[in-house]
C-alpha cells in the first residue's frame, strides 16, 4: 500500500507538463531560499538604519525647535519632488535631448533604472505604446545577436578543422555544397556558455574601471552596477552618467552606452544558454524519476511521458549530462512538411515553442519553407529557443 500511495501515483502527465511543474517547484524553492538568505543578510542593516534615522529626526527637531509633524510634511514634499528628478545635489537635466535619449535606452532595453519617469499623462500614455514596440524589437535584436554568436562559432570550428586537414597533408577539402551548409558544425552549449561568460566578465571589468574613475565608486560597487544593468534588473540605487558634468563628458557618455549595450547582449545571451543547461538538468531528473517508477513492483500504475512516447529512445551521454531526444513521427512530419499545428496538439503541449515560433514566422511571411534547413544548415524560427534549436550539439534534432 505504501508503494502505491507514493511512487505509483496514476500520473497522466506528458513530459512538457512534468518539466513545467518541476521547474515551477524548483523556482519556488529557489525564491524561498533567496528570501531566507537576503533576510538574514539585510534585515539587521535595515533595523540599524531605521534606528539611526529616528535618532537623527529627534535630534534635528530638538536643535531647531521644530515639530515632528511639520518636518514630516516637508520630507513628503521632497519625496514627491524626488520622483520628478529634483535632487539636493546638482544632476544633469532629465528631459533634455541627451537625458531623454538615455531614458528611452533604459526603456527599450528593459533596464528601467527608475531615476527618470514620465510625470505627465501624455508621457505615460506614449510610454506604453513606445515600450511595447521598442522592447519587442530590442529582444529580437538580442536573439539575433545570439544567433550570430553561434553561427560565428560554427564557422570557426569548420575553419579550424579544414586547417588541420591542410596541415596533415590531406589532399583537398571536401566540397561544401552550394548552400555552404554548417549543418555538421554545431558548437557545444558549454563552449558557448564559456565564451559568453568570458566576454561578459571582460566587459564588466573594463566598464567597472571606467565607472570607478568617473563616478567615484569603489570597484566592487561598479561590478555590482554592471551586473544589475547588464542583466536588466535595474534597481536604480546606482546609475551611471547622472552628474551635471564630467571630465571628457561626451566620450564618457558614449562609452557608457556602448558598455551597457554590449553587456546586455552578452548577459541576455548567456541567460538563454544557461536555460538550455537547466532544461537538460530537468530532463535528467525526469528520466531518473521515470526509471524509479518503472522499477516499482506495483503493477497497473506506470508513469509514462505521454508527450514523448515512442517505440525507442536514444540516449547520449556528453559533458556529464544526459539528453533524451524522442521525437514522434507526427512532429517530425510536421517539421518537414510545414503542416500547421492543430489547436488540440498545442493545448496538449505536444509541440515545442520553437516549432510554434517557426510556423508563426512562416505564416507572417506568407510562404512556409519546404524544408527545416536554411541556407546555413540551421533550422529557422523566432525567439531564443527557436534560434538555439538545432544549432547546438545538445539541441540537435539528430540527438
Amino acid at each position: 500500500f505504501a508503494c502505491s500511495s507514493s511512487c505509483c501515483l496514476p500520473l497522466h502527465l506528458n513530459e512538457d507538463n512534468a518539466r513545467f511543474g518541476l521547474l515551477a517547484a524548483l523556482i519556488l524553492l529557489y525564491l524561498l531560499c533567496g528570501a531566507v538568505v537576503f533576510s538574514a543578510l539585510e534585515r539587521p542593516s535595515e533595523l540599524q538604519a531605521h534606528q539611526r534615522w529616528q535618532e537623527q529626526l529627534a535630534n534635528f527637531t530638538q536643535q531647531h525647535r521644530l515639530s515632528l509633524d511639520s518636518l514630516q510634511v516637508l520630507l513628503r514634499q521632497y519625496e514627491e519632488a524626488f520622483v520628478t528628478g529634483i535632487r539636493v545635489d546638482a544632476f544633469r537635466p532629465r528631459w533634455d535631448f541627451s537625458g531623454a535619449f538615455y531614458f528611452v535606452g533604459t526603456v527599450i532595453s528593459t533596464i528601467g533604472f527608475g531615476m527618470t519617469t514620465p510625470a505627465t499623462v501624455g508621457g505615460k500614455v506614449f510610454l506604453i505604446f513606445y515600450g511595447l514596440i521598442g522592447c519587442a524589437a530590442t529582444i529580437l535584436f538580442f536573439n539575433l545577436f545570439l544567433e550570430r554568436i553561434i553561427t560565428m562559432l560554427a564557422y570557426i570550428m569548420r575553419w579550424c578543422h579544414e586547417r588541420q586537414l591542410r596541415r596533415a597533408g590531406v589532399g583537398g577539402v571536401e566540397a561544401r555544397g552550394e548552400d555552404d551548409s554548417l549543418e555538421g558544425w554545431k558548437p557545444s552549449v558549454y563552449y558557448v556558455m564559456l565564451i559568453l561568460g568570458i566576454a561578459a566578465l571582460v566587459i564588466a571589468c573594463c566598464a567597472s574601471a571606467l565607472y570607478s574613475a568617473m563616478e567615484d565608486w569603489d570597484y566592487f560597487d561598479s561590478l555590482y552596477f554592471c551586473f544589475v544593468a547588464f542583466s536588466t534588473i535595474g534597481f536604480g540605487d546606482l546609475v551611471s552618467s547622472q552628474r551635471e558634468s564630467y571630465k571628457n563628458q561626451e566620450a564618457y557618455r558614449l562609452g557608457n552606452c556602448l558598455f551597457i549595450l554590449m553587456g546586455v547582449c552578452c548577459i541576455y545571451s548567456l541567460f538563454n544558454v544557461i536555460s538550455i543547461i537547466i532544461k537538460q538538468t530537468l530532463n535528467w531528473i525526469l528520466a531518473k524519476l521515470d526509471c524509479s517508477r518503472m522499477q516499482c513492483p506495483c503493477q497497473g500504475h506506470t508513469y509514462r511521458r505521454q508527450g514523448r512516447a515512442c517505440p525507442s529512445r536514444k540516449q547520449r551521454f556528453t559533458n556529464a549530462s544526459v539528453e533524451t531526444v524522442c521525437d514522434s513521427e507526427t512532429d517530425a512530419g510536421r517539421r518537414l512538411s510545414g503542416e500547421m499545428i492543430s489547436v488540440n496538439d498545442f493545448m496538449a503541449n505536444k509541440v515545442s515553442l520553437a516549432i510554434l515560433q517557426k510556423q508563426l514566422s512562416e505564416t507572417a511571411h506568407g510562404n512556409p519553407r519546404q524544408s527545416h534547413v536554411r541556407q546555413n544548415g540551421f533550422s529557422g524560427g523566432v525567439g531564443a529557443f527557436a534560434i538555439m534549436n538545432n544549432r547546438l550539439q545538445e539541441t540537435s534534432v539528430d540527438r
